[in-house]
């Protein structure tokens, strides 16, 4: 029998009892604290505790204190027997024989509509980790730039290929990205550059997953044990800057062409409330040095939308449909490799997927891949055309699960707004 809530949940909603999903809120009247998201609700978890009702959670000791911070980092750092007893004791709380149902003088404390409140960042991110780990990505980027024969590095195949990002310019959901400036070639026949604001602005859409407990300083994280050490997933949409990124990305990566925003959903879905969807992922050939060796299936069965809105447009319109399930390595693979020679990861650092490209171009996720690196347009309504976002274009990444049950766990929103950039030189 599927659990049900006493609140009235839309059967298309992302936030069913389900998945409680967890994040960080205010409003006029509240600091920001920590919730979880219930329909178009939140459950304010500082109230919660305040009334005592998660008291008897085995290992929450304070929940008050925990609950009452503007960031997740001390929930992540007690552990997955801790979130696992947190989450379903939570859900207890909602289901529709719970006596909270008719204590209306406290359900008008501990429940907040998601359209009085303001989203912040989930968690205080120490480091970022972008991997590149979509085979279908890394093969298009590599014949647009290295031709058919060279596609995939040869160290693609035998390792998650990753680098260390920005934390300091990730935003959560709505909030205004400006296009970036930096120096650019004009020409390929003239390898000197200008400066000037990027003329090839991109998204990538991507999937993060939050590290809770994270490991001592020369210790690794086991692959069998790698899911206990982290929190949840959110969307992530690693805004890039095509030009500027071709110009400076060899021989160290990109820079300047990435680290000017990052956006992500600002509701962490745990891996408790996917793993009904956990599937088996795409055959690994070669087979992998035995760290990074998996016995159970590890991907997961996400659908991933991209919706553009021009600024010449009202309304949003979907350019891409992908799924996490194609991602040849997976993010327990990652954690795996991340932490093989001893790196320490800390509540609250965060990696992302990198772009996750189907096999169709219906399905790839970004529009350097879309356009094959602008040489077709994109159609929009009323004869609107795109190679690469303009200012005023609204981007939103929709992500989501559904079950044979009837519900959807779902992602939430990670939308963002290109604003001209502040410098012309």
């Amino acid at each position: 029998m599927s659990l049900k809530s006493f609140i009235s949940v839309p059967k298309d909603s992302h936030f069913p009892i389900q998945n409680i999903p967890f994040g960080v809120f205010s409003t006029a009247e509240k600091s920001p604290r920590v919730g979880v998201a219930i329909g178009d609700q939140i459950l304010d978890l500082y109230e919660v505790s305040s009334a005592g009702l998660l008291d008897n959670v085995k290992g929450l000791k304070d929940p008050k204190a925990v609950f009452g911070q503007s960031t997740l980092n001390t929930f992540m750092s007690l552990g997955r027997p801790v979130w696992r007893s947190t989450r379903s004791a939570i859900q207890e709380l909602l289901s529709e024989k719970n006596q909270l149902k008719d204590n209306s003088q406290l359900l008008g404390r501990v429940l907040v509509p998601q359209s009085k409140s303001r989203m912040h960042l989930p968690a205080k991110i120490g480091d970022y980790t972008d991997f590149y780990s979509s085979r279908e990505h890394a093969t298009n980027v590599g014949i647009m730039f290295r031709g058919k024969d060279n596609a995939l590095q040869p160290n693609w195949l035998h390792l998650p290929v990753g680098y260390h990002g920005r934390s300091s310019s990730i935003v959560v959901s709505g909030t205004d990205i400006h296009r970036p400036a930096g120096q650019r070639l004009l020409s390929k026949d003239k390898p000197v550059p200008s400066f000037a604001p990027s003329a090839r602005l991109d998204i990538e859409l991507e999937v993060g997953w939050f590290v809770g407990t994270g490991n001592e300083p020369g210790q690794r994280i086991d692959i069998k044990n790698a899911k206990e050490h982290i929190f949840g997933m959110v969307l992530v949409n690693d805004w890039s800057a095509r030009d500027i990124q071709a110009w400076e990305y060899v021989p160290l990566g990109p820079f300047l062409g990435k680290n000017f925003g990052t956006t992500i959903s600002p509701w962490i879905v745990t891996l408790d409330a996917l793993e009904e969807f956990v599937v088996q992922g795409p055959t690994q050939s070669p087979e992998p040095l035995a760290y990074l060796k998996e016995t159970v299936p590890s991907a997961y069965d996400v659908k991933l939308e991209v919706h553009i809105k021009p600024a010449e447009s009202t309304k949003f319109q979907t350019v891409s449909e992908s799924n996490m399930k194609y991602m040849y390595w997976s993010i327990t693979q990652q954690l795996a490799h991340h932490t093989v020679g001893g790196c320490n990861m800390q509540p609250g650092d965060m990696c992302a997927t990198g772009t996750l490209s189907g096999p169709e171009p219906g399905s790839y996720g970004s529009l350097l891949e879309i356009t094959w690196s602008g040489a077709n347009k994109i159609p929009f309504d009323n004869g609107v055309e795109r190679l690469f976002l303009q200012d005023g274009d609204e981007v939103n990444l929709v992500g989501y699960c559904d079950s044979a049950s009837g519900y959807r766990i779902g992602f939430g929103n990670c939308q963002g707004k290109i604003l001209p950039c502040p410098y012309s030189a």
